[in-house]
């Protein structure tokens, strides 16, 4: 059996860059064991004071449009500018069967052996919800460990675009030139969640392509309401090819966090980011502790039978359940 480390040992290992601790921490953090969380929880308490230094970067987009080519491109661009990179990959569809991992450091090679970058995949769990937590302690620790951007992926496309935002800094959207029919094929309420578009494999014949399509989604942005940020989000053009546009991109991001500080927003997205990383914790586990009642199992199944045969509606069936808390 593997010596079991003590919350500081883990924490000082942490703070001066161990990988093997880093990597071991984040285990514990998605263990679903007693113990574990407990020493997780340990190990996060003594790294706070070190982490939330760093830009947090949520990237999605739509099937095909090379999220992990564009990572990868973006994330050398940021290591030769002297950055420390740490990549987390949210797949709400993988299975903790380290296919996912597997699968992020085959499409992310050349950045996975990059000394100063980090690639770790949030396993999925029961729900997007758990995949989240997971992801916001993880962050933590890779800032303790000292990586300045942190670079959030989705794999998934729908409910994790929602989930991402709300665990980062600067939400940027990943779409195709070409593909037909882009603006309808995009989800509006994702649109209105960016706080940058990036309009990937604009090289070669597809450049003309690429700048109609900048110029289609940035009049579509201006039909949407303003966000009370000040800040308009640009569509820009780039390729992880040639690395065409990929400076530029920082560069705005960068004036983005620029800005949202000066103007006290990044520090009221941060802590609203806190509240709700709280509340739903506590709906999470209040919704453990209510179910894993004794007998709480047989008593759901005996009510869903009888609200499947009509003999009770769901509201008396609700009813008789809080009642028996």
């Amino acid at each position: 059996m593997r010596h079991r480390l003590t919350p500081e040992q883990y924490a000082d290992g942490i703070r001066q860059g161990d990988r093997l601790l880093l990597s071991r921490a984040i285990t514990l953090v998605e263990s679903r064991r007693a113990d574990d969380q407990a020493l997780a929880q340990a190990v996060l308490g003594r790294i706070l004071p070190d982490a939330g230094k760093a830009i947090r970067v949520g990237i999605t987009g739509v099937p095909g449009v090379g999220k992990s080519t564009f990572i990868e491109s973006f994330g050398t661009h940021l290591t030769q500018l002297g950055h420390k990179l740490a990549v987390l990959a949210i797949d709400p569809t993988s299975q903790r069967s380290g296919g996912s991992l597997l699968g992020d450091k085959t499409r992310m090679e050349t950045l996975s052996m990059n000394p100063s970058a980090y690639i770790r995949p949030s396993p999925a769990g029961d729900s997007l919800g758990g995949v989240a937590h997971h992801t916001r302690e993880t962050m933590l620790l890779c800032e303790a460990a000292g990586f300045d951007v942190i670079l959030v992926e989705t794999v998934g496309v729908g409910q994790s675009e929602t989930v991402v935002h709300g665990l980062v800094d600067f939400f940027l959207l990943l779409m195709l030139a070409g593909a037909g029919d882009e603006l309808q094929g995009m989800k509006r309420g994702i649109m209105e969640l960016a706080d940058g578009l990036a309009i990937t494999k604009a090289d070669g014949d597809n450049v003309p392509l690429a700048r109609r399509a900048q110029l289609d989604y940035a009049n579509a942005l201006h039909l949407f309401p303003p966000t009370g940020t000040g800040w308009s989000p640009p569509v820009l053009t780039c390729s992880a090819l040639s690395g065409e546009g990929i400076p530029l991109l920082w560069q705005t991001i960068v004036d983005h966090q620029r800005q949202m500080q000066q103007n006290g927003v990044f520090l009221q997205r941060r802590q609203e980011q806190q509240l709700t990383w709280f509340r739903a914790l506590l709906r999470h586990q209040l919704d453990s502790r209510f179910y894993n009642q004794s007998g709480m199992r047989e008593q759901l199944a005996a009510l869903e039978a009888q609200i499947r045969q009509g003999t009770l509606l769901p509201v008396a069936a609700v009813q008789v359940l809080l009642a028996s808390e």
